[in-house]
């Protein structure tokens, strides 16, 4: 199944908690909204997707235990960005004082919050210059560091406020973050299928 985009005039015109909603009532599917309103339904990801998504999400929680600065979200989490786009990372971030400042109705819905940090996986199935060009979308709103994970070519590339992409080749070496999430390590050699 490709991405499917939902372009009519009653879908767009769905307010957050209408658009929240209509996620709750179809939980079997991968549902985000983009900047125009529009939804986008997306088909489930491979197993090696769900594989490298897992190890991902371990890597990040060992490290935000040790650190105590913040708080990890998984791939089934929705975020408000600030141009009203509805996104769902495969794994993210948030700051501690980004996170207390929620009240719980918002915790409780998809958070009108952008993660300072993020990693998206491309899969087989996902356009290289569409998984680029929402990496940017992620900056644009307010995210201090994204990483796109393309296991198919065995690069990560690194996307920054106001810089080029960086891109680190092979598997075979580790991934240091920065800002926001100084001192994680992401040990990409545990990613190789």
């Amino acid at each position: 199944m490709q991405t499917v985009i939902l372009k009519d005039h009653i879908t767009n015109q769905l307010n957050d908690e209408e658009f929240f909603q209509f996620c709750i009532e179809n939980r079997d599917l991968r549902i985000e909204r983009n900047s125009n309103l529009e939804i986008v339904i997306m088909s489930p990801t491979s197993s090696l997707s769900g594989k490298i998504n897992t190890e991902i999400i371990r890597q990040l929680s060992n490290w935000n235990v040790l650190k105590k600065t913040g708080e990890v979200f998984d791939s089934s989490t929705g975020f408000t960005l600030p141009d009203r786009s509805v996104f769902s990372p495969d794994a993210s971030w948030v700051s501690s004082a980004k996170w207390s400042a929620l009240t719980e109705e918002q915790k409780n819905s998809f958070s009108p919050v952008c993660p300072e940090f993020i990693i998206e996986i491309r899969s087989k199935s996902d356009s290289f210059q569409e998984m680029h060009n929402k990496m940017n979308k992620w900056i644009m709103n307010g995210c201090q560091l994204g990483w796109l994970i393309d296991p198919l070519n065995k690069e990560v590339h690194s996307y920054k406020p106001g810089q080029s992409p960086e891109i680190v080749y092979g598997f075979t070496q580790p991934v240091y973050a920065n800002v926001p999430v100084e001192g994680f390590v992401l040990d990409l050699s545990f990613l190789i299928a």
